[in-house]
This record gives structure tokens, sequence and C-alpha cells, in this order.
């Protein structure tokens, strides 16, 4: 697999476009999987290393360091939570008779998602049901805090922006699911049933009998980070475009859907 594409590049850091899918390191136990890491220094040796981590599923901007000083600078940074980072996301509304508990639901008086809303719950590893994690109000796991923008409302789905101030594990996947917002496609925090179809947005539309999901990735995307460069000093401004399919749900959304936009 050749390897994804390269936003950034100089003597000390390295930035990809990480497809969702592609791992950084491989995640199976006593077996290789293909992963970012192993491409990365089949072409470019054992130098480098990864900065910080994307989940497997998630595409979007990964950060790698050249040089050791590089990568004490750098992961300084997002230890200490002096990293911005944006990323995009298309969450689905659950219904409110959804069982979901009342006091974690993220809805304004009319009952509508808010335009602007955060979220503090505290994130650890779910004893129950291992590989996942679970929000806990305190006493239970660590502080995380996630910032969010409505960016379009298509009613079903809401197309967000998503700030968040720490690095816990899934931390916006876990937050936005005990919301009532899962992510599109989140089979770990999500419903797997809940698609975006054409047919599902386009009034009599009918589909086919093979019909596919606009979006067939988990509907999250790290699209933007700000860093202060190893060498200079400076803030340098990273930015990853949305995958092409997000753009074309997106249209298809503007199109057919009845949405506030903000």
């Amino acid at each position: 697999m050749p390897l994804p594409p390269i936003i950034f590049e100089d003597d000390t850091l390295l930035v990809f476009n990480k497809p969702s899918g592609l791992p950084v390191v491989s995640e199976r136990s006593g077996k290789e999987q293909e992963n970012l890491t192993a491409q990365v220094k089949a072409v470019f040796g054992a130098g480098l290393s990864n900065v910080h981590r994307l989940d497997a599923e998630t595409s979007g901007l990964i950060v790698w360091a050249k040089t050791k000083p590089a990568l004490d600078f750098v992961s300084g940074q997002f230890q200490s939570k002096a990293v911005q980072k944006i990323h995009h996301a298309v969450v689905v509304v659950l219904p409110l008779e959804d069982s979901l508990p009342s006091d974690t639901i993220v809805r304004n008086e009319s009952g509508l998602v808010p335009e602007l809303f955060s979220i503090d719950w505290w994130i650890g590893r779910d004893s129950a049901k291992p590989g996942r994690m679970k929000v806990f109000r305190r006493n239970g796991g660590e502080p995380a805090q996630s910032d969010f923008v409505v960016r379009e409302n298509f009613g079903r789905f809401v197309f967000v922006e998503c700030r968040p101030q720490t690095g816990r594990k899934h931390q916006l996947r876990v937050h936005l699911a005990a919301a009532g917002l899962p992510i599109l496609n989140d089979a770990l925090y999500g419903d797997p049933e809940r698609l975006l179809l054409l047919s599902d947005i386009k009034r009599g539309y009918k589909g086919r009998a093979d019909e596919r999901p606009l979006i067939k990735q988990l509907a999250l995307h790290a699209s933007e980070l700000v860093i202060t460069h190893p060498t200079t000093r400076e803030p340098l401004a990273l930015h990853a475009p949305l995958p092409p399919e997000f753009e074309v749900a997106l249209k298809n959304m503007r199109k057919f859907c009845r949405g506030r936009r903000t």
C-alpha cells in the first residue's frame, strides 16, 4: 500500500493525511497488520517517530518527527494541551425516545442540537466491554473536555466541528455517543444500522437493492492542527481536506435536506 498523501515535510517534521482504516501501529495481538508505522519506516528508515495517535477508523492529520529534539518538543505540546485541534464529524441525532440517560442528552429547549455546546464528562475504560471507553460524571477515568460547533443541521444528521481540549482514547466518539449524537458509522459506540443513504434524504428516490452509503468510513476527520514548529518556534497551521465522500454527502444533504445552516 502506498504512503498516504504528505501534507507537510521539512528537515524535522513529516505530516500525513491518513485514510480511514489504516492503523498507526499494528492492533492485532500476535499478528502483523498493515499499519502506517511500518510504511513510514520502510520508506524513510527507522529514525522517525509518530508524535501522536489517531484511531484506525479516523482519517486526517498525523504528525511524525524526524529527530529526537523535534519529537520531544512537539509531543510536549500535545501533552500540555497546547496544540489546537479541529476535527469534523457527521453525527446521527438519536430520537429522544431512544433509551439514553436523560441527563446526558444534548438538546436545547426546542429539542434541537444547540449551535454551541461543550462536554466535560470524564472518560475511562468500560470494564463490562473490553476495548471500549465510557463516560463518568466524576470519580472514574480521567478529565476530558470537548467543544463543539454545529456547522450545518440537516435534521437527522448534523455536520459538527469538534475541538477536543484533551486527548483521551476515543474521546470525541465517546462524548458524542453519550450525548445522543453518535458519529455516523461508528460500529463501536453507535448504531451500525443508521446509515446515510441517498434514499434517506432524497424525496421520491427509491434507491436500489445494492444501494451504498454516501459515507462508508467512520464519519470523523482530523482536519486541522496548529503546532509550534520545533525549529522556527513559529505557529505551523496544518490542514487536511475532507475526504471526497464527505464532500459528496454534504452536497447531497444541502440539496435535499431541509435544515438550518450556521
